[in-house]
């Protein structure tokens, strides 16, 4: 099944995806489908009809109460980087203020010359769990969507702590759709190849199957320190080939066109502007 949040007729709404066609149903949005613990039956309800063209996408998500970023946890990346396999998740968060829609605008901010791209998997939360085990926090996935966590690397690096580079208002694309593990190799534990091209040029490339630490396994380390509930996202972390990492440093700039795609799920496809 694939989900999406879509704005149409002045408004949201959640809707079903069948190739081109978007089926409204009746959740204002994906996250308050999945509040209902039937979502899956909810889900397959008619619902008017609407072509790709008649919609726009809003973020998959468009206000989690949580979204928890996890850092260094692609093995070849880190490993690339000369650094050792972490023994725990490298956590941070980002707010709902940052997410943007699958085709809008990524815009630079005036206070940052140093905007980077960061491909990410998606983790979906679709039930209430708290510690929990590896069959609970299985059975909690939604669905994966995909996300790019757009960082401003000055602002990031200022302190040892990240949270103000990542944290920048309306910088970060997430979906076009969320989907759901049946319709994945590897069910929750995806193997996907994930890219990100920026003008044409493949910058990243790596396999979700790398991962340190998978979706699962993440589901159930943050569900031990706080409860996770429907529409929460986990962010799994970026492969390597990121512009801060490039000799010479690359950063986006206005007018750039940034593609970020996982298999199996779809793209976000986004231009970057100047502020106005």
């Amino acid at each position: 099944m694939r989900l999406a949040t879509i704005l149409v007729d002045g408004t949201s709404r959640a809707a079903r995806v069948d190739g081109g066609t978007y089926t409204a149903l009746a959740a204002a949005d994906v996250r308050e489908l999945l509040e209902d613990p039937s979502w899956r039956t909810k889900a397959q309800e008619p619902g008017k009809r609407y072509t790709a063209a008649e919609v726009r996408l809003a973020p998959v998500v468009p206000a989690p109460g949580k979204i928890v970023c996890v850092g260094l946890n692609y093995r070849t990346h880190i490993l690339e980087m000369g650094r050792d396999l972490p023994e725990y998740p490298t956590l941070f968060a980002k707010f709902a203020d940052t997410l943007i829609g699958a085709h809008d605008d990524i815009v630079l901010p005036p206070e940052s010359d140093s905007v980077d791209w960061e491909a990410e998997l998606c983790v979906v939360v679709g039930a209430t769990v708290r510690r929990a085990t590896s069959g609970q926090a299985a059975a909690a996935i939604a669905g994966f969507t995909v996300l790019n966590d757009v960082s401003m690397r000055d602002w990031q690096f200022r302190t040892r702590e990240w949270l103000q580079g990542k944290n920048f208002e309306a910088s970060t694309p997430i979906g076009p759709v969320l989907v759901t593990p049946d319709e994945l190799p590897g069910g929750v534990r995806p193997e996907l190849a994930i890219t990100t091209a920026v003008d044409g040029e493949e910058m990243q490339r790596a396999d979700t199957g790398d991962l340190v630490f998978d979706p699962v396994a993440l589901v159930e380390y943050v569900s031990t320190m706080i409860t996770l509930r429907p529409g929460d996202v986990i962010a799994t972390g970026t492969p390597g080939g990121v512009g801060h990492a490039r000799k010479p440093a690359r950063y986006l700039t206005a007018g750039s066109k940034v593609v970020t795609t996982i298999e199996h799920i779809g793209s976000l496809e986004n231009t970057v502007r100047s502020e106005s």
